[in-house]
C-alpha cells in the first residue's frame, strides 16, 4: 500500500522540472554530482602531485585544460576532487541537520509542557549564533578536520531547521484528522509516523535543500580560513586559500573554484525554490482543476 508521500513524489518531480528555478537548480546540482562521481574513477592528473616543471601553465597549455597552479597541480583535477569533498560535506551536514532539527522539533511539541518550553528556549538562544561561528568554535576546540566541520555545520543548521519543523509539527498536530486519530486510540508514535512526518516532509525537504547550499558555502569558508579540510586533501575553499597570494598575477586560479562554489550554492538555492513551488498547496489546486 502506497503512503501519501509515495503518491506525491512523481507529481512533485514533474512540477519541479516544469519550473525555471527547479530545472536550473536540478541542472547545476546534477553537474556537481556528475563531477563528484567522475572524480571517483578518473581525473586527468593526480590532484595532489606537484610538478614544478608545469607550474603556472595557462588554460589549454601542456595538456592541462584549465591550467596549473604554482606547484604544477592540474586545476581541473582539483576541481573534480573538490566537488566530491563539497558534496560529501553538504550531504552529511544535511543528514545531521535533519536528525538534530527533527529531534528538537518533536521534543518541543510532544514533551511535557515544561520540558517542551525549555527546548524552545534553548533552540531560540542557539539560533542567535550563526552556523559559521558555531563551526569555527568547534573546529578551534577540536581541531580542523572534515568531520569536525561537517558536525559543526550540521548541528548549526539543525538548530535553525528545528524552528521550521516545530511550527509545521504544531500545525499538523492541531488538525482535525490528527485529533480524530487520537480520539480513535492512535498512540503518539503511531500518529507521528502515520500523520505527522508525511505531512511535514515536503517542508523539511525544501529546508534541507537550503541547508545543502549553506553547507557548501560554510565548508568553503572554513577551508579558506584554515578550519576545514586539512592539507593535502583537496577542497574548493583550500584552493582559494592557497592561491589568494597570487590573485593579481594569476586571477584564473581563484576564478575556477570561485565559480564552482557559486554555481553549487546557486544550484541548491534554485532547487529549493523549485521544490517550494512544486509542493505549494495552490499548485495542487491548479492541477486538480486542470
Amino acid at each position: 500500500m502506497r503512503t501519501p508521500v509515495d503518491i506525491q513524489v512523481p507529481r512533485v518531480l514533474r512540477a519541479l522540472l516544469r519550473t525555471r528555478s527547479g530545472l536550473a537548480g536540478a541542472v547545476l546540482v546534477g553537474l556537481l554530482v556528475l563531477a563528484a562521481l567522475v572524480s571517483l574513477v578518473w581525473t586527468p592528473y593526480d590532484p595532489t602531485l606537484a610538478r614544478p616543471q608545469d607550474s603556472w601553465l595557462l588554460p589549454l597549455s601542456g595538456g592541462h585544460l584549465l591550467g596549473t597552479d604554482r606547484l604544477g597541480r592540474d586545476e581541473l583535477s582539483q576541481l573534480l576532487v573538490g566537488a566530491r569533498a563539497t558534496l560529501r560535506t553538504a550531504v552529511l551536514a544535511a543528514a545531521i541537520a535533519a536528525v538534530v532539527g527533527l529531534a528538537l522539533a518533536l521534543a518541543a511539541v510532544l514533551a511535557p509542557r515544561p520540558l517542551g518550553a525549555a527546548v524552545v528556549q534553548v533552540t531560540d538562544v542557539l539560533i542567535a549564533f550563526p552556523v559559521l561561528l558555531i563551526a569555527m568554535i568547534l573546529t578551534a576546540v577540536y581541531g580542523g578536520s572534515t568531520w569536525t566541520a561537517v558536525t559543526a555545520i550540521g548541528v548549526g543548521a539543525g538548530v535553525n531547521l528545528a524552528r521550521v519543523a516545530r511550527a509545521e509539527a504544531g500545525r499538523v498536530l492541531n488538525t482535525d484528522y490528527v485529533l480524530a486519530a487520537h480520539a480513535a486510540g492512535s498512540g503518539t508514535w503511531r500518529t507521528v509516523r502515520k500523520h505527522l512526518l508525511p505531512n511535514i516532509a515536503p517542508t523539511l525537504i525544501v529546508q534541507l535543500s537550503l541547508v545543502l547550499s549553506v553547507a557548501v558555502l560554510a565548508e568553503a569558508a572554513l577551508s579558506y580560513l584554515g578550519f576545514g579540510t586539512p592539507a593535502p586533501a583537496v577542497s574548493w575553499g583550500r584552493m582559494l586559500q592557497e592561491q589568494q597570494e597570487y590573485i593579481t598575477a594569476r586571477p584564473l586560479l581563484v576564478i575556477w573554484p570561485g565559480i564552482a562554489v557559486a554555481c553549487s550554492v546557486l544550484g541548491f538555492n534554485l532547487l529549493g525554490d523549485g521544490l517550494r513551488e512544486a509542493t505549494d498547496a495552490r499548485l495542487r489546486v491548479r492541477e486538480v482543476a486542470a
